[in-house]
């Protein structure tokens, strides 16, 4: 069983870098609401989140170490991390649901005159309601709050060794699983069969949790890959995708396999075929330096100069804490790609109008290009027989 969780000295670091990124930023602290950011500045990991009834704070400040202001039954847990100052109230409190603790704690820490950083860009949420935060820049003014994505998602979007093994580990349990994949799918099954028997192998192969498991199935490919799994029956000529994002000790792993129902017909080999391809290639060719921008356009040039028709979305997107995280490969997104990035490359094909066929793998990139961590899929199209 691999090792849970991470020494002190990790979260150190994780803090003296936000640390260095807010200074730059003219930030005087930060607060944070999220699950991820929570998790990633504590270690604190827990499923309470799925109750929406009480919001969690924690606080960075410019200098030492962050504060916790939580709800009690948090306590105990919080107190088995590295933090040490920790501040609770009894909730959830109608009418007070720990704001006064936690403006007092923001007056003690941020200057009349200083900034507080909060995550407002994408992929961000709030998770407080909407009301007290803004009882909360009335009753902290002067000071003022400022967006703190780039700070924290510039930081966070760096792994470091330990959480790269995390998802190493994590893309582990899926190859595991798919690896038993003749134990549950075959023609005659359902959907829904296939779908459930997936999560309970990735538990048995050592997942937490299995947060998010997606797919399709159809003649020759598929037209959606979201929507839950129905009773519809594996046929002859079907082709599978399993999609997990299974957990393991906080981390995810996010890729997929496809898999033929006893034959493929030839239009559904050639879309495999060209997606191994044009991930080859960028497997081969992606550096640090280029941009989120340019992975979309070599898996669009090595798919189009293979005949294919790119699917539409994004190409990819990084991976983590959290089961898809910044950037995201489209002809939009600008952002630097860095060592020590952990990202998915995800192309897509449409192999006829409404038909389509995806392929992911999940990548730690290096100086000297994309290390893979999840196992490379099959080089040819699997058929179960």
């Amino acid at each position: 069983m691999p090792k849970r969780g991470f020494p002190p000295a990790e979260f150190r670091a994780r803090i003296t870098h936000l640390q260095a990124a807010m200074a730059q930023a003219g930030e005087s602290a930060l607060l944070l609401t999220s699950q991820a950011d929570i998790f990633y500045t504590t270690g604190f990991l827990t499923r309470f989140w799925e109750s929406p009834a009480r919001p969690w704070f924690v606080i960075v400040p410019a200098s030492g170490e962050p504060i916790a202001v939580i709800p009690s039954i948090g306590a105990d847990l919080m107190g088995k991390t590295w933090i040490t100052n920790i501040r609770t109230w009894d909730a959830p409190m109608p009418g007070d649901d720990g704001l006064s603790l936690l403006a007092e704690t923001l007056a003690d820490t941020v200057p009349e005159t200083g900034t507080i950083g909060l995550p407002m860009g994408l992929e961000t949420h709030l998770r407080m309601p909407l009301a007290d935060y803004l009882q909360l820049t009335q009753t902290l003014a002067p000071r003022i709050f400022v967006d703190a994505t780039n700070t924290v998602q510039r930081t966070r979007e760096i792994k470091s060794e330990a959480e790269i093994t995390k998802i190493r580990n994590a893309c582990a349990v899926a190859d595991r699983t798919f690896a038993r994949i003749h134990e549950f799918a075959a023609e005659g099954r359902t959907h829904a069969e296939v779908f459930r028997d997936f999560q309970r192998f990735l538990l048995e192969e050592g997942a937490d949790w299995v947060s998010y498991t997606a797919g399709g199935a159809g003649q020759g490919g598929y037209g959606d890959v979201i929507s839950p799994a129905t009773d519809q029956r594996l046929m002859a000529g079907d082709i599978l995708m399993l999609d997990t994002g299974a957990v393991l000790d906080g981390y995810f792993c996010d890729f997929d396999r496809n898999f033929a129902i006893t034959h493929a017909d030839d239009a559904a080999k050639r879309a495999y075929d060209q997606l191994y391809s044009a991930t080859d290639h960028v497997l081969a060719t992606l550096r640090p330096g280029h941009k989120a921008s340019d992975v979309h356009a070599m898996f669009v040039a090595s798919l189009t100069s293979q005949g294919a028709t790119p699917g539409g979305g994004r190409l990819g997107h990084g991976l983590g804490i959290t089961l898809t995280e910044w950037p995201s490969f489209t002809p939009h997104d600008q952002t630097d790609l860095r060592a020590g990035m952990v990202l998915t490359l995800e192309p897509g094909v449409e192999i006829a109008p409404g038909l389509f066929q995806v392929h992911e793998e999940n990548i730690a990139l290096r100086e000297n290009g994309p290390e893979l961590l999840s196992s490379r899929a099959a080089a040819s199209l699997p058929i179960l027989r």
